[in-house]
């Protein structure tokens, strides 16, 4: 028996080209079903948050290559404890926060 049409496991925000979508859930049983629901909303929160975190960083080095010091330390201060809360939440990796960190004060401190 198919639930075909019942449940869609694959949302378009999945990264899964439309033409490679499937109608019906691999998953037969109903806790499975549901796991994989709970993946597809965690998926799509953690990608927003993980685009939050860039778009910060981008703020920053946009202030940077435009020369406004002081507008770049205020996004700076801004977006650290952002990266440190990804990180903490498993959303980023450690290394990759603390890269993320050291690479925007380098730049901060490089501007005369």
């Amino acid at each position: 028996m198919t639930c075909r049409g019942a449940l869609r496991i694959i949302a378009p925000f999945s990264g899964v080209p439309p033409e490679t979508q499937r109608d019906d859930p691999l998953a037969n049983i109903q806790s499975a079903k549901k796991r994989a629901r709970q993946s597809i909303k965690r998926r799509a929160h953690n990608v927003a948050m993980r685009s939050r975190v860039r778009n910060a960083i981008r703020k920053v080095l946009k202030a940077v290559a435009a020369g406004d010091k002081e507008g770049a330390q205020a996004s700076f201060k801004a977006v650290v404890p952002e990266i440190d809360r990804m990180a903490t939440k498993g959303i980023l990796r450690k290394s990759r926060a603390a890269h993320y960190k050291s690479q925007l004060n380098a730049k901060l401190r490089a501007m005369p």
